[in-house]
């Protein structure tokens, strides 16, 4: 396709207002396109689709164009991950634009194994350490952009119900491998206005982040607590698994989120779910619960780094410092989510990430403070529910392994 001037003016306007990476991408790229309101269906695809090229490939776009003004990284970009032509640049394109390009497509400078695998370097070596074997196939994988994945509402239709409808309407699915509910959806359809979703019968959700629920594996009647239940995608699953029954309570301390999830539960058909929103893990809304919950789900706000692959800009926002700072902040609220469990209940601990520092090395810590809760074995648990994922005791998901968002998430059974 021919990119006319104003398209990638467009671009390069939208990389510098995301580059300096004080805000997510996406809530970026967002604000931009309502400051741009004459931008056009296509002109916004293709500002969105070279904008996040960009940033899964800016370490590497930057070194082979000696820059990261968004200008030269929108021109690499387009040269070197949107397929487009020369020819088809030109017009765009300055005389001396026109001669830098021609110059660029034909460089190939030597790059070191982190700037070709696209990680900052103190990332390129956490994974070196925690994960040798798999780190040059995970990188790859994070390359490449994420599928789309929906879960089925059952209490509102079955999988093949909703496949079926969707193939009907032109959009094909293959069922998720190891989600029983799950859809993973070919191509990119706008779906939010679609019948199934206005109504509720599906959501989009990552499998992984559908298979820790499954962990949880609350039952009808129990009560049960989302501990950071953020906008509500595994609060709504739970609820289902519940159908509908006992009392499920979503806790967070941003209204913002919490507003978000007001809408999906409308939808969603559920009557158990109750949003609490709380100042902070010592709350005493949290207190009045203690040692009375069945369940507890703490999905703890983490690097996000199992998300790279939808989430580009998180491996150049984030820092081994603020890796620290996490590990602190997810020890302190597993701490107090644990106070919430009854003797014989269980506690779900899992992030989004693949980093030791905050996965095994938060569980490690928690049980040699906490003797009156054991480690549970993942594998079992979801061999129980009919999913056939060999995870071992923890449970690790990658990308290049499983298809889904990395996911670590531990069981944590109170005997006492």
């Amino acid at each position: 396709m021919s990119v006319r001037a104003n398209q990638l003016a467009a671009l390069t306007e939208a990389l510098a207002a995301v580059l300096p990476f004080s805000a997510p991408a996406d809530a970026t790229l967002h604000e931009f396109f309502r400051r741009h309101r004459q931008l056009g269906q296509r002109d916004r695809a293709f500002v969105a689709e070279g904008v996040f090229a960009a940033l899964r490939r800016r370490r590497s776009l930057a070194a082979q164009a000696g820059s990261s003004e968004p200008r030269r990284l929108a021109l690499a970009a387009c040269i070197r991950e949107l397929g487009i032509s020369l020819r088809e640049l030109d017009p765009a394109l300055s005389r001396d634009e026109q001669s830098w390009a021609r110059e660029y497509k034909a460089r190939r400078p030597s790059l070191t194994p982190a700037e070709a695998a696209d990680l900052p370097d103190w990332l390129w070596e956490a994974l070196g350490a925690a994960l040798p074997d798999e780190r040059e196939a995970l990188a790859r994988a994070w390359l490449a952009p994420a599928p789309l994945d929906l879960r089925v509402n059952t209490l509102k239709a079955t999988r093949d119900q909703v496949r079926a409808q969707l193939a009907a309407d032109g959009i094909e699915c293959a069922l998720t491998p190891f989600s029983p509910v799950g859809l993973r959806v070919a191509g990119r359809p706008a779906l939010q206005h679609h019948p199934l979703f206005t109504s509720g019968a599906i959501e989009v959700q990552d499998e992984g982040s559908q298979l820790l629920c499954y962990l949880v594996a609350p039952k009808r009647g129990e009560m049960v607590v989302d501990f950071c239940a953020g906008a509500g995608g595994k609060t709504l699953f739970l609820g289902a698994l519940m159908r509908s029954q006992g009392r499920l309570y979503a806790f967070d301390v941003s209204p913002r989120r919490l507003s978000r999830l007001k809408p999906r539960l409308a939808r969603s058909g559920l009557s158990n779910v109750h949003p609490v929103l709380i100042e902070n893990e010592g709350d005493v809304r949290i207190k009045r619960l203690a040692g009375k919950i069945d369940r507890v789900l703490v999905d703890a706000p983490c690097s996000g780094f199992g998300t790279l692959r939808r989430n580009p800009d998180l491996k150049w926002r984030q820092t081994a410092r603020a890796i620290d700072e996490l590990a602190a902040k997810q020890a302190r609220l597993l701490a107090a989510a644990s106070s919430l469990c009854k003797p014989g209940g269980r506690l779900v601990y899992a992030t989004c990430s693949v980093l030791p520092a905050e996965n095994e090395a938060i569980v490690d810590g928690f049980l040699s403070e906490h003797p009156e809760f054991a480690l549970g074995d993942a594998a079992a648990e979801l061999a129980r529910a009919g999913i056939p994922l060999e995870s071992g005791p923890t449970l690790r998901l990658y990308p290049h392994h499983h298809g889904c968002d990395g996911f670590y998430a531990a069981v944590l059974e109170r005997r006492l």
